[in-house]
Protein backbone atom coordinates (compact mmCIF):
# COMPACT_ATOMS: atom_id res chain seq x y z
CA UNK A 1 0.00 0.00 0.00
CA UNK A 2 1.31 3.65 -0.73
CA UNK A 3 1.84 6.19 1.61
CA UNK A 4 -1.00 8.27 -0.15
CA UNK A 5 -3.45 5.33 0.68
CA UNK A 6 -2.39 4.91 4.28
CA UNK A 7 -2.85 8.80 4.40
CA UNK A 8 -6.57 8.79 3.37
CA UNK A 9 -7.10 5.83 5.68
CA UNK A 10 -5.66 7.66 8.76
CA UNK A 11 -8.22 10.40 7.43
CA UNK A 12 -11.02 8.15 7.26
CA UNK A 13 -10.11 6.80 10.84
CA UNK A 14 -9.62 9.80 12.46
CA UNK A 15 -11.28 12.56 10.81
CA UNK A 16 -14.55 11.20 9.60
CA UNK A 17 -16.63 11.32 6.35
CA UNK A 18 -17.47 14.99 6.18
CA UNK A 19 -14.11 15.95 4.98
CA UNK A 20 -13.15 16.29 1.23
CA UNK A 21 -10.22 15.91 -0.68
CA UNK A 22 -9.51 17.26 -4.35
CA UNK A 23 -8.88 15.33 -7.02
CA UNK A 24 -9.78 11.70 -8.23
CA UNK A 25 -5.58 11.02 -7.22
CA UNK A 26 -5.59 13.18 -4.16
CA UNK A 27 -2.16 15.13 -4.04
CA UNK A 28 0.17 14.48 -1.03
CA UNK A 29 1.66 18.31 -0.50
CA UNK A 30 4.98 18.87 1.58
CA UNK A 31 6.09 22.29 0.20
CA UNK A 32 5.10 25.85 -1.24
CA UNK A 33 7.22 28.29 -2.72
CA UNK A 34 5.53 31.13 -4.79
CA UNK A 35 2.97 29.61 -7.48
CA UNK A 36 4.46 26.18 -6.83
CA UNK A 37 3.59 23.22 -4.52
CA UNK A 38 5.82 20.16 -4.28
CA UNK A 39 4.41 16.58 -3.25
CA UNK A 40 6.30 13.96 -1.43
CA UNK A 41 8.14 12.95 -3.85
CA UNK A 42 9.59 16.27 -5.08
CA UNK A 43 7.41 16.48 -7.98
CA UNK A 44 6.30 20.55 -8.91
CA UNK A 45 2.97 21.71 -9.58
CA UNK A 46 1.84 24.56 -10.55
CA UNK A 47 -1.18 26.27 -8.34
CA UNK A 48 -3.83 28.08 -10.86
CA UNK A 49 -6.04 27.69 -7.92
CA UNK A 50 -5.77 28.49 -4.09
CA UNK A 51 -6.29 32.32 -3.42
CA UNK A 52 -5.26 32.13 0.32
CA UNK A 53 -1.83 32.71 -0.33
CA UNK A 54 -2.43 35.89 -2.41
CA UNK A 55 0.94 36.77 -1.84
CA UNK A 56 2.28 33.60 -3.08
CA UNK A 57 3.05 30.22 -0.68
CA UNK A 58 5.51 31.02 1.97
CA UNK A 59 6.16 34.58 1.32
CA UNK A 60 9.58 35.35 3.50
CA UNK A 61 8.29 38.90 4.31
CA UNK A 62 4.66 37.04 5.98
CA UNK A 63 6.89 34.49 7.28
CA UNK A 64 9.52 36.87 8.94
CA UNK A 65 6.21 39.16 10.20
CA UNK A 66 4.77 36.58 11.81
CA UNK A 67 7.64 34.27 13.88
CA UNK A 68 9.37 38.04 14.74
CA UNK A 69 5.97 38.77 16.88
CA UNK A 70 5.32 35.38 17.78
CA UNK A 71 9.03 35.69 19.69
CA UNK A 72 8.10 38.73 21.44
CA UNK A 73 4.13 38.65 22.37
CA UNK A 74 0.81 36.93 21.17
CA UNK A 75 -2.42 37.28 23.46
CA UNK A 76 -5.85 37.86 23.08
CA UNK A 77 -7.38 41.32 22.33
CA UNK A 78 -8.75 42.91 25.28
CA UNK A 79 -5.09 44.19 26.05
CA UNK A 80 -3.62 47.48 24.54
CA UNK A 81 -1.08 47.22 21.39
CA UNK A 82 -0.58 49.23 18.66
CA UNK A 83 -0.41 46.67 15.62
CA UNK A 84 -3.80 46.08 15.91
CA UNK A 85 -4.06 49.78 15.17
CA UNK A 86 -1.55 50.04 12.60
CA UNK A 87 -2.96 47.29 10.74
CA UNK A 88 -6.24 48.95 10.89
CA UNK A 89 -5.39 52.40 9.59
CA UNK A 90 -3.68 50.57 6.75
CA UNK A 91 -6.38 48.06 5.76
CA UNK A 92 -9.03 51.01 5.99
CA UNK A 93 -6.77 53.63 3.54
CA UNK A 94 -7.32 50.81 1.26
CA UNK A 95 -11.43 51.25 1.44
CA UNK A 96 -13.57 54.07 0.37
CA UNK A 97 -14.10 56.74 3.30
CA UNK A 98 -17.47 56.01 4.43
CA UNK A 99 -16.64 52.30 5.21
CA UNK A 100 -14.41 53.88 8.56
CA UNK A 101 -14.02 51.25 10.72
CA UNK A 102 -12.85 47.23 11.10
CA UNK A 103 -13.54 44.38 13.56
CA UNK A 104 -11.77 41.15 13.45
CA UNK A 105 -12.43 38.35 13.40
CA UNK A 106 -10.55 34.27 12.34
CA UNK A 107 -12.46 32.95 9.61
CA UNK A 108 -14.87 34.17 6.57
CA UNK A 109 -17.65 32.23 8.58
CA UNK A 110 -17.53 34.42 11.35
CA UNK A 111 -17.23 37.54 9.28
CA UNK A 112 -20.17 36.43 7.70
CA UNK A 113 -21.56 35.49 10.74
CA UNK A 114 -20.93 39.21 12.50
CA UNK A 115 -22.34 41.05 9.48
CA UNK A 116 -25.13 39.15 9.34
CA UNK A 117 -25.56 40.77 13.14
CA UNK A 118 -24.55 43.74 12.62
CA UNK A 119 -27.23 44.03 9.30
CA UNK A 120 -30.20 42.48 11.69
CA UNK A 121 -29.56 44.89 14.83
CA UNK A 122 -29.50 47.72 12.57
CA UNK A 123 -32.22 47.06 10.41
CA UNK A 124 -34.20 45.72 13.02
CA UNK A 125 -35.50 42.73 10.07
CA UNK A 126 -34.59 39.35 9.75
CA UNK A 127 -34.58 38.22 6.33
CA UNK A 128 -31.52 37.79 4.09
CA UNK A 129 -31.07 37.22 0.06
CA UNK A 130 -28.41 35.13 -1.51
CA UNK A 131 -27.65 33.62 -4.76
CA UNK A 132 -28.76 29.87 -5.28
CA UNK A 133 -25.47 28.47 -5.44
CA UNK A 134 -24.03 30.94 -2.89
CA UNK A 135 -21.51 29.56 -0.52
CA UNK A 136 -21.16 31.93 2.80
CA UNK A 137 -19.57 29.71 5.34
CA UNK A 138 -19.97 26.67 7.83
CA UNK A 139 -20.98 27.85 10.99
CA UNK A 140 -24.56 27.61 11.51
CA UNK A 141 -26.36 30.63 10.68
CA UNK A 142 -23.87 30.79 7.22
CA UNK A 143 -24.54 27.46 6.22
CA UNK A 144 -27.86 28.65 6.06
CA UNK A 145 -26.95 31.00 4.05
CA UNK A 146 -24.73 28.54 1.40
CA UNK A 147 -27.12 26.40 -0.49
CA UNK A 148 -24.12 25.29 -2.44
CA UNK A 149 -23.22 23.61 0.42
CA UNK A 150 -25.46 20.32 -1.26
CA UNK A 151 -28.07 18.17 -1.14
CA UNK A 152 -28.71 18.24 2.67
CA UNK A 153 -29.36 22.25 2.30
CA UNK A 154 -32.69 23.41 3.51
CA UNK A 155 -33.84 26.97 3.14
CA UNK A 156 -34.81 28.42 6.14
CA UNK A 157 -37.83 31.02 6.93
CA UNK A 158 -35.64 33.87 6.46
CA UNK A 159 -33.26 32.82 3.79
CA UNK A 160 -34.51 34.05 -0.10
CA UNK A 161 -32.77 32.15 -2.34
CA UNK A 162 -32.48 34.41 -5.85
CA UNK A 163 -30.58 32.98 -9.20
CA UNK A 164 -27.21 34.46 -10.14
CA UNK A 165 -26.66 36.80 -13.02
CA UNK A 166 -25.51 35.18 -15.83
CA UNK A 167 -25.17 37.01 -19.07
CA UNK A 168 -23.91 33.51 -20.77
CA UNK A 169 -27.17 31.69 -20.04
CA UNK A 170 -29.66 34.35 -19.49
CA UNK A 171 -28.37 37.36 -22.66
CA UNK A 172 -30.23 40.68 -22.80
CA UNK A 173 -32.51 39.79 -20.11
CA UNK A 174 -29.72 39.13 -17.15
CA UNK A 175 -30.49 42.36 -15.46
CA UNK A 176 -34.38 42.74 -15.53
CA UNK A 177 -34.48 38.91 -14.40
CA UNK A 178 -32.09 39.48 -11.48
CA UNK A 179 -34.51 42.28 -10.27
CA UNK A 180 -37.56 41.05 -10.89
CA UNK A 181 -36.21 37.59 -8.39
CA UNK A 182 -34.92 40.16 -5.80
CA UNK A 183 -38.29 42.02 -5.96
CA UNK A 184 -40.08 38.82 -5.60
CA UNK A 185 -37.80 37.50 -2.77
CA UNK A 186 -38.79 40.59 -0.88
CA UNK A 187 -42.08 40.02 -1.90
CA UNK A 188 -42.21 36.57 -0.53
CA UNK A 189 -40.47 37.84 2.89
CA UNK A 190 -43.25 40.31 3.44
CA UNK A 191 -46.06 37.34 2.45
CA UNK A 192 -44.64 35.75 5.74
CA UNK A 193 -44.32 39.11 7.23
CA UNK A 194 -40.43 39.59 7.39
CA UNK A 195 -38.49 42.51 6.01
CA UNK A 196 -34.69 41.59 4.53
CA UNK A 197 -32.58 42.66 6.52
CA UNK A 198 -29.64 42.43 3.80
CA UNK A 199 -28.31 41.13 0.23
CA UNK A 200 -25.75 39.09 1.04
CA UNK A 201 -23.15 38.58 -2.36
CA UNK A 202 -19.75 37.05 -3.24
CA UNK A 203 -18.65 40.35 -5.44
CA UNK A 204 -17.13 37.35 -7.97
CA UNK A 205 -20.29 35.37 -7.62
CA UNK A 206 -17.64 32.00 -7.18
CA UNK A 207 -19.72 29.71 -6.12
CA UNK A 208 -22.64 30.15 -9.23
CA UNK A 209 -19.82 29.87 -11.40
CA UNK A 210 -17.41 33.05 -11.53
CA UNK A 211 -19.89 35.48 -12.70
CA UNK A 212 -17.60 39.03 -13.25
CA UNK A 213 -19.71 40.88 -15.76
CA UNK A 214 -23.09 42.02 -13.92
CA UNK A 215 -22.18 44.99 -12.13
CA UNK A 216 -25.53 46.69 -13.37
CA UNK A 217 -27.46 43.57 -12.18
CA UNK A 218 -25.91 43.90 -8.69
CA UNK A 219 -26.74 47.88 -8.62
CA UNK A 220 -30.22 47.49 -9.41
CA UNK A 221 -30.63 44.39 -6.96
CA UNK A 222 -29.00 46.28 -4.12
CA UNK A 223 -31.31 48.87 -4.62
CA UNK A 224 -34.25 47.35 -4.57
CA UNK A 225 -33.37 45.71 -1.32
CA UNK A 226 -32.35 48.95 -0.21
CA UNK A 227 -35.65 50.66 -0.89
CA UNK A 228 -37.03 47.54 1.06
CA UNK A 229 -34.86 48.56 4.36
CA UNK A 230 -32.00 46.23 3.83
CA UNK A 231 -28.20 46.43 3.80
CA UNK A 232 -25.53 45.48 1.19
CA UNK A 233 -22.98 43.44 2.33
CA UNK A 234 -20.17 42.68 0.14
CA UNK A 235 -18.20 39.00 0.45
CA UNK A 236 -15.22 40.04 -0.24
CA UNK A 237 -13.69 36.54 0.92
CA UNK A 238 -12.46 34.92 -2.47
CA UNK A 239 -13.20 38.65 -4.65
CA UNK A 240 -10.68 40.75 -2.33
CA UNK A 241 -7.32 42.03 -2.18
CA UNK A 242 -6.17 43.07 -5.43
CA UNK A 243 -7.62 39.30 -7.20
CA UNK A 244 -9.84 41.01 -9.54
CA UNK A 245 -7.34 42.86 -10.44
CA UNK A 246 -6.66 46.72 -10.71
CA UNK A 247 -8.72 47.64 -7.98
CA UNK A 248 -8.07 46.07 -3.96
CA UNK A 249 -11.85 44.96 -3.82
CA UNK A 250 -14.45 43.30 -6.08
CA UNK A 251 -17.07 45.67 -5.14
CA UNK A 252 -14.83 48.99 -6.68
CA UNK A 253 -15.19 46.77 -10.26
CA UNK A 254 -18.83 47.36 -9.78
CA UNK A 255 -19.02 51.11 -8.67
CA UNK A 256 -21.30 50.00 -5.63
CA UNK A 257 -20.59 50.76 -2.33
CA UNK A 258 -21.32 48.46 0.33
CA UNK A 259 -22.77 49.18 4.02
CA UNK A 260 -20.38 45.92 5.23
CA UNK A 261 -17.66 44.40 4.12
CA UNK A 262 -16.46 41.09 5.24
CA UNK A 263 -13.30 39.56 4.83
CA UNK A 264 -11.37 35.92 4.79
CA UNK A 265 -9.28 33.53 3.59
CA UNK A 266 -6.08 35.48 1.67
CA UNK A 267 -5.93 38.31 4.65
CA UNK A 268 -3.24 36.55 6.37
CA UNK A 269 -1.85 34.29 2.82
CA UNK A 270 -2.75 31.38 5.17
CA UNK A 271 -2.57 32.61 8.99
CA UNK A 272 -6.35 32.12 10.06
CA UNK A 273 -7.31 35.69 10.04
CA UNK A 274 -10.72 37.49 8.67
CA UNK A 275 -12.63 40.88 8.85
CA UNK A 276 -15.45 42.85 8.97
CA UNK A 277 -15.01 46.57 7.67
CA UNK A 278 -18.43 48.99 7.83
CA UNK A 279 -19.67 52.28 7.90
CA UNK A 280 -19.32 53.40 11.54
CA UNK A 281 -22.86 53.89 12.55
CA UNK A 282 -23.88 50.56 12.28
CA UNK A 283 -21.14 49.99 14.42
CA UNK A 284 -21.92 52.29 16.60
CA UNK A 285 -26.03 50.80 16.73
CA UNK A 286 -24.38 47.49 17.39
CA UNK A 287 -22.15 48.40 20.15
CA UNK A 288 -24.84 49.80 22.61
CA UNK A 289 -26.70 47.10 22.22
CA UNK A 290 -23.75 44.15 22.04
CA UNK A 291 -21.24 42.89 23.51
CA UNK A 292 -18.62 41.14 21.55
CA UNK A 293 -15.05 40.57 21.75
CA UNK A 294 -12.97 37.67 19.67
CA UNK A 295 -10.52 36.14 21.59
CA UNK A 296 -7.83 35.59 18.81
CA UNK A 297 -9.14 38.38 15.90
CA UNK A 298 -6.77 40.98 15.81
CA UNK A 299 -4.22 39.99 18.13
CA UNK A 300 -0.51 40.83 17.61
CA UNK A 301 0.67 38.12 15.68
CA UNK A 302 -2.38 38.38 13.44
CA UNK A 303 -2.05 42.21 12.90
CA UNK A 304 1.47 41.54 12.06
CA UNK A 305 0.64 38.84 9.39
CA UNK A 306 -1.85 41.30 8.11
CA UNK A 307 0.56 44.67 7.45
CA UNK A 308 3.17 42.44 6.03
CA UNK A 309 0.42 41.08 3.27
CA UNK A 310 -0.66 44.75 2.60
CA UNK A 311 2.87 45.84 2.39
CA UNK A 312 3.30 42.75 -0.21
CA UNK A 313 1.01 43.49 -2.13
CA UNK A 314 1.62 47.38 -2.79
CA UNK A 315 5.37 46.93 -2.68
CA UNK A 316 5.18 44.05 -5.29
CA UNK A 317 2.69 46.19 -7.28
CA UNK A 318 0.21 42.84 -7.24
CA UNK A 319 -3.41 44.83 -8.07
CA UNK A 320 -1.90 46.09 -11.46
CA UNK A 321 0.21 42.64 -12.23
CA UNK A 322 -2.90 40.83 -11.54
CA UNK A 323 -4.87 42.59 -14.06
CA UNK A 324 -1.92 42.58 -17.03
CA UNK A 325 -1.52 38.70 -16.17
CA UNK A 326 -5.25 38.46 -16.25
CA UNK A 327 -5.98 39.85 -19.48
CA UNK A 328 -3.30 37.54 -20.56
CA UNK A 329 -4.77 34.78 -19.89
CA UNK A 330 -8.22 35.99 -21.13
CA UNK A 331 -6.68 36.69 -24.32
CA UNK A 332 -5.53 32.68 -24.61
CA UNK A 333 -7.98 31.55 -23.13
CA UNK A 334 -10.59 33.04 -26.11
CA UNK A 335 -8.00 31.33 -28.75
CA UNK A 336 -7.76 28.44 -27.10
CA UNK A 337 -12.25 28.72 -27.49
CA UNK A 338 -11.39 29.03 -31.44
CA UNK A 339 -9.71 25.48 -30.98
CA UNK A 340 -11.49 23.97 -28.68
CA UNK A 341 -15.50 23.35 -28.87
CA UNK A 342 -15.87 22.48 -25.39
CA UNK A 343 -15.26 25.96 -24.73
CA UNK A 344 -18.29 27.63 -24.46
CA UNK A 345 -17.60 31.05 -22.20
CA UNK A 346 -14.69 32.76 -20.59
CA UNK A 347 -15.20 35.24 -17.93
CA UNK A 348 -13.64 36.72 -14.30
CA UNK A 349 -11.38 39.45 -13.90
CA UNK A 350 -7.88 40.00 -13.24
CA UNK A 351 -6.66 36.54 -11.35
CA UNK A 352 -9.70 34.93 -11.05
CA UNK A 353 -10.90 33.35 -14.35
CA UNK A 354 -13.82 30.79 -14.95
CA UNK A 355 -14.07 28.87 -18.25
CA UNK A 356 -17.26 27.82 -19.29
CA UNK A 357 -17.00 23.85 -20.91
CA UNK A 358 -20.07 22.54 -22.61
CA UNK A 359 -21.21 19.84 -25.21
CA UNK A 360 -22.98 21.44 -27.71
CA UNK A 361 -22.54 25.36 -28.10
CA UNK A 362 -26.01 26.09 -29.71
CA UNK A 363 -28.10 24.31 -26.63
CA UNK A 364 -24.94 25.09 -24.28
CA UNK A 365 -25.72 21.96 -22.28
CA UNK A 366 -23.19 21.77 -19.47
CA UNK A 367 -20.40 19.73 -19.73
CA UNK A 368 -20.37 18.44 -16.13
CA UNK A 369 -18.22 14.85 -16.86
CA UNK A 370 -15.61 16.63 -19.11
CA UNK A 371 -15.17 19.37 -16.25
CA UNK A 372 -14.30 16.72 -13.78
CA UNK A 373 -11.76 15.07 -16.75
CA UNK A 374 -10.22 18.26 -17.25
CA UNK A 375 -9.69 18.96 -13.25
CA UNK A 376 -8.24 15.53 -12.89
CA UNK A 377 -6.24 15.66 -16.28
CA UNK A 378 -4.65 18.89 -15.52
CA UNK A 379 -3.53 17.39 -11.86
CA UNK A 380 -1.52 14.65 -13.54
CA UNK A 381 -0.09 17.37 -15.82
CA UNK A 382 1.37 19.18 -12.75
CA UNK A 383 -1.34 21.85 -12.57
CA UNK A 384 -3.71 22.31 -9.93
CA UNK A 385 -7.36 24.34 -10.77
CA UNK A 386 -10.69 23.22 -9.79
CA UNK A 387 -14.74 23.22 -10.59
CA UNK A 388 -17.38 25.63 -9.65
CA UNK A 389 -20.83 26.13 -10.84
CA UNK A 390 -24.39 25.41 -10.18
CA UNK A 391 -24.04 22.58 -13.08
CA UNK A 392 -20.33 21.54 -12.45
CA UNK A 393 -18.92 22.91 -15.91
CA UNK A 394 -17.11 25.68 -14.86
CA UNK A 395 -13.51 25.31 -14.52
CA UNK A 396 -11.95 27.80 -11.80
CA UNK A 397 -8.73 29.08 -12.25
CA UNK A 398 -7.16 31.42 -8.79
CA UNK A 399 -3.98 31.37 -8.93
CA UNK A 400 -2.03 33.44 -5.89
CA UNK A 401 -1.18 36.97 -7.13
CA UNK A 402 2.17 36.35 -8.13
CA UNK A 403 1.48 34.31 -11.47
CA UNK A 404 3.63 35.49 -14.11
CA UNK A 405 3.02 35.24 -17.64
CA UNK A 406 5.12 32.51 -18.37
CA UNK A 407 3.38 30.25 -15.44
CA UNK A 408 0.09 31.44 -17.57
CA UNK A 409 1.92 30.22 -20.77
CA UNK A 410 2.64 26.76 -19.03
CA UNK A 411 -1.00 26.69 -17.74
CA UNK A 412 -2.57 27.54 -21.48
CA UNK A 413 -0.33 24.84 -22.90
CA UNK A 414 -1.35 22.19 -19.89
CA UNK A 415 -4.89 23.03 -20.76
CA UNK A 416 -4.44 22.73 -24.38
CA UNK A 417 -2.89 19.56 -24.91
CA UNK A 418 -6.12 18.13 -21.83
CA UNK A 419 -9.08 19.78 -23.94
CA UNK A 420 -7.58 18.62 -27.18
CA UNK A 421 -7.44 14.72 -25.66
CA UNK A 422 -11.23 15.07 -25.53
CA UNK A 423 -12.01 16.51 -28.74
Amino acid sequence: MGSEETLMQRRDRLLGPAYRLFYDEPVHLVRGEGVTLYDAQGNAYLDAYNNVPVVGHCHPAVVQAMARQAAVLNTHTRYLHETVLDYAEALLDTFPAELGQVMFTCTGSESNDLALRLARNATGATGVIVTRHAYHGVTMATADLSPSLGAAYRQPDGVELVIAPNPYRHGVDTTALFVAQVKQAIERLAARGLKPAAILVDTILSSDGVLSDVSEALRQGVDCVRAAGGLFIADEVQAGFGRTGGQMWGFQRHELLPDIVTLGKPMGNGHPMAGVVAKPHLLETFGRTCRYFNTFGGNPVSSAVGLAVLRVIQEEGLVQHAREVGEVMNTALWELADRHALIGDVRGAGLFVGVELVTNRQDRAPAAAQTAHVVNRMRQKGVLISGAGPLGNVLKIRPPLPFSVNNAHQFIQALDETLGELD
